[in-house]
């Protein structure tokens, strides 16, 4: 950079890793709504062990003014993003796409200096378009929040500076989806659309809850069905099993077996959803930190207190069903489901997200049961061929 400005260099080094990670500790130390993730879960999920990195490559950056990091920023290339989308989505009009993430800054100065370095990388790479903010994938944390600053965001969703959206248009860069977060009272009164609907869809359809015993074959399923379901929409990235069973190990540790419905109909697995309570809620006064007592601590509020919240992260209906009456009826039928689990554990707020604002069908859904958008987040694209 400039001289007497930050210099940014390549993250190489436990150190630099350490203030990679750190760095949100200094830009949200004033803000109420902000979560200080857990350090170790930060740490795994940037390791080469994160399964992501099978199918991807990626460089970090830190911003450094003296010894004191001022900014951070990630590019990735997702090699299945590119090879499911070809020219249809994942280049656009024949543009291969990269990605940005993992952008935390000082100021507008700082932050387009990161998209610049960032959008250098992924020209080198034969980039010629950019979209984000991606932490690490699709599948993962994204969007960048542009509303709904002022509450704290549940497990697995971001939180942003209220000027980080701006900036990142002052840049070059233009939002192209909206995804929204809803939510929604667990004790929400059953509507008569959706009695009916969950009456005739009883005829054909069972439900079943996840099977421990079996989690690596209900795991296949629930990657099986999700892939399905949301194959045509746009962005999407299909999920490895080993990216899904990353998944199961969560599922494994917070939930109850009857988090996760699963329908079939005609005895083949149509439909699901999965629950997670909100360890955001358990985590937010451990400072990032399990030793020496947080582990206690978190053990205590998961398996005694139990979060008052939850978050509904994954939900998938198969594409046969997308045009008939079955597909809302099996919504309805997981969501019902979920919903009695999640009143039986003593759960009020429940956030459903992320949603495609351009998603009518799912909105209508979630909006029929009394849900209000209250979080909107934004993805962003800049050509890099001008």
């Amino acid at each position: 950079m400039r001289n007497g400005s930050p210099r940014i260099a390549p993250v190489s080094g436990r150190p630099a890793w350490r203030d990679f990670i750190a760095l949100p500790w200094t830009l949200y130390a004033d803000d109420p709504a902000w979560i200080p993730p857990l350090r170790l879960e930060r740490s795994q999920h940037l390791s080469p062990r994160n399964p992501f990195f099978r199918h991807a490559r990626w460089q970090a950056w830190l911003a450094r003014e003296g010894e004191r990091a001022v900014g951070r920023i990630s590019a990735q290339i997702d090699q299945l993003f590119l090879e499911h989308q070809g020219e249809r989505q994942g280049e656009r009009h024949g543009r291969p796409c990269g990605y940005f993430g993992m952008l935390e800054a000082r100021d507008a100065s700082v932050l387009a200096a990161l998209l610049e370095t960032a959008e250098a990388w992924l020209r080198q790479q034969g980039m010629r378009a950019v979209r984000g903010p991606f932490n690490l994938s699709i599948n993962e944390e994204c969007g960048l929040l542009v509303d709904g600053f002022d509450t704290p965001p549940y497990i697995m969703m971001g939180h942003a500076l209220p000027w980080y959206g701006k900036a990142v248009e002052d840049a070059g860069y233009r939002g192209i989806k909206d995804l929204l977060a809803y939510r929604i009272h667990s004790s929400f009164p059953i509507p008569p659309v959706m009695d009916k609907l969950l009456n005739r869809t009883r005829r054909r359809a069972t439900l079943r809850p996840l099977n421990r015993k079996r989690l690596r074959e209900d795991l296949e399923v629930l990657r099986d069905i999700f892939n399905d379901a949301w194959s045509g929409n746009w962005g999407f990235v299909p999920f490895t099993a080993a990216e899904f069973f990353e998944i199961g190990r969560m599922l494994t540790l917070l939930v109850d077996d009857d988090f996760v419905q699963i329908a079939e109909v005609d005895g083949s697995p149509a439909a699901f959803m999965v629950a997670l309570p909100n360890i955001n809620e358990a985590i937010a006064d451990l400072d990032g930190r399990l030793f020496p007592l947080g582990w206690l601590k978190l053990l205590w509020r998961l398996k005694v207190r139990y979060p008052a919240t939850a978050r509904i992260p994954l939900m998938g209906v198969r594409r046969r069903f997308h045009n008939s009456f079955l597909g809302p009826g099996l919504a309805f039928l997981v969501i019902e489901a979920v919903r009695n689990a999640v009143v039986r554990r003593g759960i009020g707020d429940v956030e459903m997200s992320w949603i495609l604002e351009d998603n009518e069908g799912m909105r209508n859904i979630i909006e029929t049961l009394g849900g209000v958008a209250y979080k909107r987040y934004r993805l962003y694209e800049k050509p890099l061929d001008d």
